[in-house]
């Protein structure tokens, strides 16, 4: 494991994106070119390592006695963002305009990224597949389309910013940093579609513990995390040692 961490440093070291200026598809785009790093990365230590998906008949463990707990944790969220912008993106609602419906293609493509590295770095530790369960969304609706993606966004943001007082492995702490600066800008994105002008507003995010006037974004522990994603996940999720 120290190797691929040596190589996740290694490769993983452009925050160029952090002083750019442009447009906002652009924007994702560019964003996306780190996730797709992040893919790559991961599938060059795939090599001789069995990836046959966990049993998960008695549910998912999520044991925060070390970092492998915490990457999971990441991981199940990943797995829940990237299975709904896949449903989005194969059959957006009729209301998206075309760049809508690319931009949703694009963090689409990031949520797989992120997905796919966790699943590759934490190679025979990593949890199952998750089932998912999306009943309460109306995908033909656009509204409710945006207001899930900017719950799922929301969530995701203070996910990472709770978890990263857990995380003893500096290169693990850089990753989740990057990550979570690219949903941070899917949820600014979303949030400007619903309301223009709105995207650095954090007086919405108050219930979630965000602080305005400090411009502090939230951050939630896992136990709140998963109670409030709990109602879009079938399988089951056990915490221990949180």
């Amino acid at each position: 494991m120290k190797n691929n961490e040596l190589e996740t440093k290694s490769k993983l070291q452009d925050e160029s994106l952090l002083n750019s200026t442009v447009g906002r598809r652009s924007f994702l785009q560019y964003a996306g070119a780190s996730a797709a790093a992040l893919a790559l990365v991961a599938a060059g230590c795939r090599k001789d390592r069995n990836f046959t998906d966990m049993d998960m008949s008695a549910g998912a463990t999520l044991d925060f006695k070390d970092d492998f707990g915490v990457l999971n944790y990441a991981y199940a969220l990943e797995q829940l963002e990237a299975a709904f912008y896949v449903k989005v993106a194969s059959a957006p609602p009729s209301s998206f305009t075309t760049a809508q419906k690319a931009y949703f293609q694009d963090i689409q493509f990031h949520e797989i990224a992120h997905r796919e590295f966790f699943k590759n770095a934490l190679s025979t530790a990593a949890i199952g597949s998750l089932e998912v369960d999306f009943s309460s969304i109306d995908f033909t609706s656009g509204s409710s389309v945006l207001a899930a993606a900017m719950a799922f966004e929301d969530l995701g943001v203070a996910a990472y910013n709770g978890a990263g007082v857990r995380i003893k492995t500096t290169d693990y702490l850089v990753l989740a940093g990057k990550i979570v600066s690219v949903e941070a800008r899917h949820a600014a994105y979303i949030r400007d579609i619903i309301s223009n002008g709105s995207f650095a507003d954090l007086n919405s995010l108050a219930p979630l513990g965000a602080n305005n006037a400090g411009g502090l974004d939230a951050a939630l522990t896992p136990d709140k995390v998963l109670g409030i994603a709990g109602k879009y996940i079938k399988t089951k999720i056990n915490v221990i040692n949180l």
